[in-house]
């Protein structure tokens, strides 16, 4: 195993690690630490015949640390958030805008990735036509998740649907997510193209 990899594994072993410790809720915090768990279990089963870019890797591990803060803390709770919105004078904590805006931006790279790797498509409109809207179904299929979850455990369902309130959460956080996957698009598709064409090579 080389140092980039390990590095990666301490880095995501700390802090699943610290946010396993003493959170909010227990049933909150698996509930949001799962798709990470998946992740990380997907990646060591076909690094070898499937490797990554390492802009994903590092993507995959951003996101798995944005959802394990937010499965310690619940999304609704994040003491960074609750401080922006106490300065700016919000009327909620937004940290799980910034979980949805990532459930936007590291799935379209992913998806783009494993599209141009494992389809005839090829870099142009039509690709980025699919990644959005592979990224809306995610979110999509997530915010349905959350509905199982808040009918079938009353008790775990307001922390982790964290909607404070807001009566259109689900339908903007759907929107952040497809402002994700757009911005992602945007500034990252040369660089993914690069590593890409080194990966392929």
């Amino acid at each position: 195993m080389n140092i980039k990899r390990i590095i990666w594994l301490l880095l995501f072993c700390s802090a699943l690690l610290w946010s396993g410790i003493n959170p909010k809720d227990y049933q909150v915090w698996f509930l949001e630490v799962v798709p990470a768990l998946i992740a990380v279990v997907v990646i060591g089963a076909t690094i070898k015949t499937y490797p990554l870019t390492p802009l994903l890797y590092i993507l995959i591990l951003i996101h798995s640390i944005i959802l394990m803060i937010g499965g310690h803390y619940t999304y609704a709770e994040v003491p960074a958030f609750d401080w922006l919105k106490e300065q700016l004078d919000l009327t909620r904590n937004h940290y799980d805008k910034l979980g949805h805006l990532a459930q936007g931006f590291i799935p379209a790279i992913a998806a783009r990735e494993v599209l141009l790797r494992s389809s005839p498509l090829v870099i142009g409109k039509w690709l980025n036509v699919l990644v959005i809207s592979v990224c809306l179904a995610i979110s999509a299929f997530y915010e349905i998740i959350e509905w199982w979850v808040a009918l079938s455990s009353e008790q775990a369902a307001e922390s982790f649907l964290g909607t404070q309130g807001y009566v259109w959460d689900t339908q903007s956080d759907m929107f952040f997510a497809l402002l994700g996957a757009i911005a992602a698009l945007f500034s990252l598709s040369r660089l993914h193209n690069k590593q890409l064409e080194r990966l392929n090579g």
